[in-house]
């Protein structure tokens, strides 16, 4: 059981954890939403000209790629057709054959440049702007004609220096920016239903 002392410090750190969530989330609030709709745009003319959308991050980013992908082909909170989008992270077998026999930097490259066309979309996905697959990722999709848009935190990194457009989550906790990150997925999410089953 839980004395007071640890009851009371175990509140603190809730308090303090959703204070520093809202706020960056206000901070995000005050510079984003250009970034934001300009990035719905994109995904919105890419669909409309039956484009697809290729997603792909690390870890937690990796999972933000699967539910963005999700959320397009199933759908978000409108019952609508189905729009094409792949997670480049979701098939085992390709990503583990890949890294085996090219190594993990060319994971994404390499599916960038077997399904990538030109009008695609290109949504990469990095906490801190400087994982080398995803970086190589989106230099493929550069070479192959695709819009790019890169979803970071900290400064952005060289993956948001290399993107078409930037949304940059400025902090460097990587629990706060996955939280702004999936917020911001899914604002981009209403925002294209809006326009395209609205």
């Amino acid at each position: 059981m839980v004395d007071r002392a640890g009851s009371d410090a175990r509140r603190l750190t809730v308090d303090e954890i959703l204070r520093e969530a809202s706020t960056l989330l206000e901070t995000v609030r005050g510079f984003a939403p250009a970034q934001v709709l300009l990035a719905a745009d994109m995904l919105v003319s890419a669909l409309k000209s039956r484009n697809k959308v290729l997603v792909f991050g690390n870890g937690g980013s990796a999972s933000d790629a699967e539910h963005l992908a999700a959320e397009l082909v199933g759908r978000f909170a409108r019952d609508r057709q189905g729009w094409p989008a792949v997670s480049l992270t979701a098939d085992s077998s390709v990503v583990t054959a890949i890294g085996n026999d090219y190594g993990f930097d060319q994971i994404f490259a390499r599916q960038v440049e077997a399904l990538g066309r030109q009008g695609d979309i290109a949504f990469a996905i990095s906490t801190s702007g400087k994982s080398a697959n995803v970086i190589a990722g989106l230099e493929a999709a550069e070479r192959g004609g695709l819009r790019r848009i890169a979803l970071t935190g900290r400064d952005g990194g060289f993956l948001g220096r290399a993107a078409e457009l930037q949304i940059n989550v400025p902090h460097d906790s990587v629990p706060r920016v996955q939280e702004v990150h999936r917020t911001l997925l899914h604002v981009i999410c209403e925002l294209v239903e809006r326009e395209l089953a609205g």
